[in-house]
C-alpha cells in the first residue's frame, strides 16, 4: 500500500483515459490496486518517471515485493509436504526418480523433494519457481485438446491480455524481426518443435514450458504495407491446468529471458 496516499489521490495522478494497457478495465480500478498494494504504481506505462520518483516508489519497493514472493514460495513449498508425490506424478504428467519429482520444463528437468527443495541447473527465477510449483500443486491434468487459444480467452485473460502483449508478445515481435535465426534457435535451446503453419501465420513453434501447458508462438512476417505481428496461443486446457496468472508468468518470464539473453549475447 502507498503511504499518505488514498485511492482517489493516486487516480489523480493518472492520465485517466482508461487504455488498460496495464491490464485494468479503469484508471480508478488501476489506482484502487496500486492502493491496496497488489498492483505497482509504475506498472502504469503512461506514468512518467519524475511523478514515481516523486512518490518515493521509483525503486519498486523491491525489497518488500522479494519477501512477499519468498514468502509465497515457502507457502507453496509447505503445501508440498502433504501431496502424494506418486499420485502427483501420474496427475501432472511427470516421472519419479526415488522420491523427487522429475518435471521436464522448457528442455530441462527441475527436480522437486518432498521437502520443498530443487535440483536443477536451471536459475531458479520467480517466473520459473512460480508457474512450477503452482502447476505441481493446483494442475488438474487435463489431457491436452489440441486446440489452440489465445491469452484473451483464458479465463481471466481478457483483462490482464493487454499487459501480457506489452511484456510478451510485443517483446518476442521485437526479438522475431530483430534476429534471421530467432526461431531456429528458440526450437534447438528450448527443444521446441515448428509445426504446419497455423492461423496462416509463416512461422509456428511450439515448446513445452510445462509437460501439459505446450505454447505456440505463431509469427507473422510483414507483407504489402502490413507490419508484423506476433502472438502466443495455449491449449485450451490451460486454464485447469495451470490458470491465467502462472501462464501470464510463463509467457512475459520467457519473453523478458529471452529479451536479456538478446542483449548480452545476441543469437
Amino acid at each position: 500500500m502507498m503511504a499518505g496516499k488514498n485511492a482517489m489521490e493516486i487516480f489523480l495522478l493518472l492520465d485517466k483515459s482508461n487504455c488498460r494497457e496495464c491490464g485494468e478495465k479503469t484508471c480508478l480500478a488501476f489506482a484502487g490496486a496500486v492502493f491496496r498494494g497488489t498492483r505497482r504504481i509504475r506498472e502504469c506505462p503512461r506514468l512518467g518517471a519524475a511523478t514515481i520518483e516523486r512518490l518515493g516508489v521509483n525503486q519498486d519497493n523491491q525489497p518488500r515485493r522479494e519477501n512477499e514472493l519468498d514468502e509465497y514460495v515457502a507457502k507453496m513449498q509447505e503445501e508440498l509436504v502433504q501431496l502424494d508425490f506418486h499420485a502427483t506424478a501420474r496427475r501432472i504428467g511427470v516421472k519419479m526418480s526415488g522420491d523427487t519429482l522429475q518435471v521436464p520444463l522448457l528442455g530441462k528437468l527441475f527436480g522437486v523433494r518432498k521437502d520443498g527443495s530443487f535440483t536443477t541447473d536451471l536459475h531458479l527465477i520467480p517466473w520459473v519457481v512460480v508457474p512450477l510449483l503452482e502447476y505441481i500443486l493446483n494442475c488438474k491434468g487435463m489431457p491436452l485438446s489440441g486446440e489452440w487459444i489465445s491469452f484473451r480467452e483464458i479465463p481471466g485473460g481478457r483483462e490482464k491480455y493487454a499487459l501480457f502483449k506489452k511484456r510478451g508478445e510485443d517483446v518476442l515481435l521485437e526479438l522475431a524481426d530483430r534476429y534471421t535465426d530467432f526461431f531456429d534457435d528458440i526450437i534447438h535451446m528450448f527443444e521446441g518443435r515448428a509445426v504446419e503453419k497455423q492461423f496462416e501465420a509463416d512461422v509456428s513453434v511450439v515448446l513445452a514450458p510445462l509437460p501439459l501447458v505446450p505454447v505456440m508462438i505463431c509469427y507473422w512476417k510483414p507483407d504489402e504495407g502490413m507490419a508484423s505481428s506476433l502472438n502466443i496461443f495455449f491449449d485450451r486446457s490451460v486454464g485447469p491446468n495451470i490458470g491465467v496468472d502462472a501462464a501470464f508468468s510463463l509467457g512475459t518470464g520467457f519473453a523478458h529471458m529471452l529479451s536479456k539473453l538478446a542483449a548480452h549475447h545476441g543469437f
